[in-house]
């Protein structure tokens, strides 16, 4: 008979479970052709963590919030950890941005200009800083870097700027802070990209040292690419830091994660607890990387945090011992009809079971629709600058 894994243990990791949200998420986005602007958007960080506040009051596992420099520039960052605190919230990643100024249309830490390397360097040297004073504990990178022709500048050498550039800002973290390097296929760089794939990421961060650890974004990859294998391979290195989960039919599309191809995350998902990636000592900082074009913002976060919950109930319920037996013996309908079995699982029931024993309303949609916070915050955010892509 095949064994299920105790429905306690089930619920436990559910509830233990956390999703950190971008505030960019809660802001105006679009296409390359038009950001699409809604009512009640948020106009400063402040009013960005309330709504990210309401995500974690009506789920349960969003208390972290990522930071975005210098989207989310303030006078005081101790005051805005301090709001966040009020908030239930806490301050997660801080991640750069060394792809929004002219001086970088050629690169920022790669740029043949050592001047402008040198201004990018001092960027990231000051998210750390911000990082000290919100007590957030790790860097996020990504780099727009690369080149759009055969012969406009030295592929090693870059990487040779790129490395002299991670290893000052590493050293100067702190002994509980980390560096998270993204890596991105192609785009806006069409010929070589600096960091591609998530071996060059893995290279760097082996001769950075143990706190630098690779971000797997689910969008940033080639079709067909195996991405719960790359999943595997850098827990099972010790090296995964975290996911930016969105969803994709072509390129990097930053939809609600579980929109394109939920079977993908369960089978992420599947990874990340086989080889223990919801143990707290491990580290993965679990982030949602997407942007709301034509939804409204916190009820696409709202459902986005739910299709993670979905994927990760799933698969906490493999039943691992009958996989294991059917794949020493080589059984290979069975071992699949294992996945397949708790893929096709039905678990809201379950997620609703969990979010009432957390005190939670068991629909998260349904009870921020009746909560009135989106008709409060359209009547009441009214003029100002809303908060976007590069604000």
């Amino acid at each position: 008979m095949p064994s299920t894994p105790a429905p306690s243990a089930v619920k436990a990791a559910l509830k233990d479970q956390v999703i950190e949200t971008p505030s960019w998420g809660y802001g105006n986005s679009g296409t390359r052709f038009k950001v699409f602007a809604q009512p009640g958007v948020p106009r400063d960080p402040y009013e960005k963590l309330a709504d990210a506040a309401r995500v974690h009051e009506f789920t349960g596992v969003a208390p972290r919030v990522s930071l975005h420099i210098p989207w989310d520039t303030v006078e005081d960052y101790g005051k805005l950890a301090a709001y966040a605190a009020e908030q239930g919230l806490t301050l997660g990643a801080v991640n750069s941005n060394t792809f929004q100024d002219d001086d970088y249309r050629l690169g920022s830490v790669t740029h043949p200009d050592p001047a402008v390397r040198r201004k990018a360097v001092d960027h990231l040297l000051a998210c750390v800083d911000i990082m000290d004073a919100t007590g957030s504990k790790d860097l996020k990178l990504w780099f727009a870097d690369g080149t759009n022709y055969p012969g406009q500048d030295d592929i090693a050498g870059r990487q040779d700027r790129l490395a002299e550039s991670l290893a000052e800002v590493y050293a100067r973290l702190g002994d509980d802070q980390r560096m998270l390097l993204e890596y991105k296929l192609f785009e806006p760089a069409f010929y070589t990209t600096d960091v591609p794939d998530w071996g060059t990421s893995y290279a760097h961060c082996l001769k950075l040292g143990p706190k630098a650890r690779v971000v797997v974004d689910t969008g940033h990859h080639a079709p067909g690419t195996n991405i719960e294998f790359i999943v595997a391979f850098l827990l099972r290195e010790g090296r995964l830091g975290a996911f930016d989960f969105n969803s994709r039919f072509y390129a990097d599309d930053d939809l609600m994660v579980g929109a394109a191809d939920p079977f993908q995350l369960f089978r992420i998902m599947h990874e990340v607890i086989k080889n223990g990636g919801l143990e707290p000592e491990r580290g993965v900082n679990f982030m949602l990387d997407q942007c709301h074009n034509i939804e409204t913002k916190i009820p696409a976060v709202i459902r986005s945090v739910m299709n993670v919950q979905e994927a990760t109930a799933k698969a906490l319920l493999v039943d691992t011992e009958a996989l294991r037996a059917a794949q020493c013996s080589g059984d290979v309908l069975a071992a699949n009809g294992v996945l397949m079995d708790a893929y096709h699982t039905d678990v809201r029931p379950l997620l609703a079971e969990v979010r009432e024993e957390m005190g939670l309303d068991p629909d998260p949609m349904a009870a921020y629709r009746g909560s009135g916070w989106q008709e409060r915050i359209v009547a009441e955010r009214v003029g100002g600058q809303q908060a976007g892509w590069g604000a």
